[in-house]
């Protein structure tokens, strides 16, 4: 395989996608010969700034690998990490092209106005010499893990709610919900539902101490900032009645502290707390490809961990994502998606006008019914989540992976795990981490649980 001049070769080659081109392994190809000190840096509002010390040639010959390399680091640092400044460290002219890109008018102009909107600011390209590179800071804090007292947990998924009550860190109550808050505009009708909710669980309890929630989207400072179970809302309605929706939830119980996770974060959260350990990076794959992460230390570190967005795939002819208008990236390989995707390349056919969902789960009932043809469709899908760990390697520190949500469950999954594990122990030897299946069951409970034990109550 060659791209850009970096020539480079795979152990495991996807059955159903041979031109697959791992980004990891292209960097890891790149980085033998690029001996040029860069570094990438990423800062948020509130003063954290994550650093990336790399290398680039710095030749003539090789500059558009160069840039080509570049721009998928601050690509991958932008949503694994969020920021509204990227700091491209020792290299002018490419600083000014990744600039260009990421523009109101650029070729990123996704990027840029996602990251503008999240952070409240226009999303900047500066450049600075390397000797000048910021300095790393690091704001996680730590979250979650507190059990004391009368708390509720609510977790808002896209098809139903659930919500825990817990006393002392036993959880006496469970409930789910069925709603469906991305079909509405109206946000008294998500407002009427976390309510409900919220009344059922306080109902079991003598008091409410706090209140801990688990919602799929970008919170920051306990705010709503994007978040899909939204999308309906106009946009004035949202700054007016989303953004503060679950304090505002939570004012029936008084003056009580409330912690607003992504959900991401508090299934890692959920994992480390079951695994009795830290480390912990969470990978769902259902509709899209979501993420969570829980460092060294057990803190939750505040970045996006948007995954659908990050690079995974090299080769040019590579999937383009509707939404983003990029190629290559999370999405399409490890959601439904995937599986829509190379259902044709395995000789499966879909029926006109069935939903995304109804396409994963004929996949799914043909494996059940002993078909052979999703064999190497789900093959192919391990070797994607192999070398993709491999990739978030190279910007996260895991002992551990959850792999979760519909496209994992089954037979299907266990032939992804299976293929994902040969292809880091016959590629990556030195990347020591355990694969881990949670049963649905206890993901539920543990993500009620988590979500519940996030606030610090007051005393």
């Amino acid at each position: 395989m060659e791209i850009k001049g970096i020539r480079f070769d795979v152990q495991h080659v996807a059955p159903l996608d041979p031109g697959f081109m791992p980004f990891g392994v292209f960097s890891r190809a790149f980085l033998k010969t690029a001996k040029k000190p860069l570094a990438i840096a990423v800062e948020e509002p509130k003063g954290s700034v994550s650093v990336f010390d790399t290398f680039i040639h710095g030749t003539p010959e090789m500059r558009e690998a160069d840039e080509y390399y570049v721009e998928r680091v601050v690509k991958c640092l932008l949503w694994m990490r969020g920021g509204f400044r990227v700091s491209i460290c020792g290299e002018d002219s490419i600083a000014g092209q990744i600039a260009s890109m990421y523009s109101k008018t650029g070729k990123r102009a996704f990027d840029f106005n996602f990251m503008s909107g999240v952070y409240e600011r226009d999303l900047e390209v500066v450049s600075l010499p390397y000797t000048e590179k910021p300095r790393e800071i690091t704001l996680a804090k730590s979250v979650g893990r507190n059990m004391d007292g009368y708390r509720i947990g609510f977790d808002a998924g896209g098809s139903d709610r659930k919500v825990s009550a817990m006393i002392n860190g036993e959880v006496i109550f469970t409930e789910e919900t069925v709603w469906y808050p991305k079909l509405n505009a109206d946000p008294q009708y998500h407002l009427d539902g976390i309510m409900d909710s919220f009344r059922k669980a306080a109902e079991k309890m003598k008091r409410v101490d706090g209140i801990g929630v688990s919602s799929a989207g970008v919170y920051i400072d306990n705010k709503t900032r994007v978040a899909s179970l939204f999308i309906k809302v106009p946009k004035d309605v949202f700054e007016k009645k989303v953004k503060n929706i679950y304090q505002d939830a939570a004012k029936m119980f008084g003056d009580i502290p409330v912690e607003v996770c992504n959900d991401g974060d508090v299934t890692a959260l959920a994992g480390a707390m079951s695994l009795e350990d830290d480390s912990v990076l969470g990978i769902a794959m259902g509709t899209s490809e979501a993420g969570g992460y829980v460092d060294s230390n057990g803190n939750i570190t505040g970045w996006l961990n948007e995954l659908a967005f990050v690079p995974v795939d090299a080769q040019p002819g590579a999937m383009k994502d509707e939404w983003s208008g990029d190629i290559g990236c999370g999405v399409k390989y490890f959601s439904q998606d995937a599986v829509i995707k190379l259902g044709p390349a395995a000789g499966i056919s879909f029926e006109e006008g069935m939903s995304p969902a109804e396409k994963l789960a004929y996949v799914q009932q043909l494996m059940i019914n002993g078909d052979k043809r999703p064999v190497n469709l789900y093959k192919t899908l391990g070797v994607y989540l192999g070398y993709g760990l491999a990739h978030y390697a190279d910007y996260y520190t895991f002992k551990h992976v959850l792999l979760l949500g519909r496209v994992m469950s089954g037979e299907g999954g266990m032939i992804m795990y299976n293929q994902a594990k040969d292809v880091l122990k016959d590629e990556f030897p030195e990347i020591c981490c355990k694969l881990h299946l949670p049963d649905e069951k206890t993901r539920r409970v543990g993500q009620s649980a988590a979500a519940a034990s996030l606030p610090k109550i007051k005393r």
